[in-house]
């Protein structure tokens, strides 16, 4: 991370501490949910402002859920009707759209969700929602982006944060984590590569949302931001 970049990470948490209220997080998920497990040990440790409020699950074997469940926080698994039929997306977003209002999110995480929500959804979603993409936007949108970065030959990949909209993988992007991809690299192991870089990604971008840094409203004082540069802020990594 440049040093002329942004302030430290100890002064942006200094600023979080001084937020009234904790940022009121939904996460959104359909696997094994690690980065949900990131934010958990994150918020019991004091280390995120935020009070994770609910996680809704597409999948009722994401193991995500039991995650959640270990935190005690509630959980809406949204992947069958009564009839054992999977749920249609319309379906799955009339009880999500309710269920997020019940929550009354300030922000809405996806993390590692798998399906593709409508204009109507996220316009009327109650809060802003981001989503957690594993390449370098614009470049890769969709899927397969380790194995195609790979193809392409590329010397360095990683993964986004950007608001969600109709168009996939389309939105303003946030935050990147870069890395340089290796010659011994394969799909795998660039993948289980990038994944160690959105474990830090994530919480960094969300502490710079609760802090104030990031403003998902685009109602900044331009003259206390200063000395920010255009978004979207770049983590390098090391690893």
């Amino acid at each position: 991370m440049p040093d002329d970049s942004l302030q430290s990470i100890q002064s942006i948490q200094d600023l979080a501490k001084n937020t009234a209220q904790p940022l009121r997080v939904a996460v959104l998920v359909s696997g094994s949910g690690s980065n949900l497990q990131v934010l958990i040990n994150a918020m019991q440790a004091g280390a995120l402002p935020i009070e994770i409020v609910g996680v809704i699950s597409n999948r009722e074997d994401a193991y995500a859920i039991s995650r959640a469940n270990d935190a005690a926080i509630p959980v809406a698994i949204l992947s069958h009707v009564a009839s054992g039929k999977r749920m249609g997306i319309k379906t799955f977003e009339t009880h999500a759209s309710a269920q997020l209002s019940a929550w009354q999110p300030d922000l809405i995480v996806l993390a590692g969700f798998m399906r593709v929500l409508s204009s109507s959804f996220i316009d009327n979603a109650p809060a802003p929602m981001i989503n957690l993409h594993p390449a370098l936007l614009p470049a890769y949108k969709g899927l397969d982006t380790h194995q195609r970065a790979i193809q392409a030959g590329e010397r360095h990949h990683g993964c986004s944060i950007h608001v969600v909209t109709a168009e996939l993988d389309a939105g303003a992007v946030l935050t990147q984590a870069m890395l340089a991809v290796s010659q011994k690299d394969d799909a795998a192991s660039l993948q289980a590569r990038v994944q160690k870089a959105e474990h830090q990604l994530l919480p960094w971008t969300i502490l710079l949302i609760a802090s104030g840094v990031i403003n998902l409203d685009n109602q900044v004082d331009d003259a206390e931001t200063s000395y920010l540069p255009a978004l979207p802020l770049k983590l390098w990594l090391n690893d």
